[in-house]
């Protein structure tokens, strides 16, 4: 696998957590299972997003509903801005996958 950087980064509010990712074209984010259901805005770009095998396509702007214990795979067919928007009081970088993320 090769790694590239996703320019990400992380925004706190009151028990909101956003992580903000830039995937560039043919480019995806690894599949993986979180604990809770999220939000993800996808501000720019057009994806497919595969979650437990089903395949749907969202072009910018769109608010997507992840729902827990639900493997997801986020392809990018365009440059893509992503944000996850998840509910959590969590604020250590080191610990917060820890928190959301059931398995990977």
């Amino acid at each position: 696998m090769i790694e590239i950087d996703l320019n990400t980064q992380h925004f706190f509010s009151d028990g909101l957590y956003a992580k903000q990712m830039s995937l560039p074209t043919a480019h995806f984010a690894e599949s993986h299972i979180h604990k809770y259901s999220h939000l993800s805005i996808l501000a720019k770009g057009r994806v497919i997003v595969d979650a437990d095998g089903i395949e749907t396509e969202y072009t910018a702007p769109a608010c997507i509903d992840i729902k827990a214990g639900v493997k997801h795979k986020i392809t990018a067919y365009e440059d893509v801005v992503w944000y996850c928007i998840h509910a959590t009081n969590e604020t250590n970088l080191d610990a917060i996958d820890n928190v959301l993320i059931k398995e990977i």
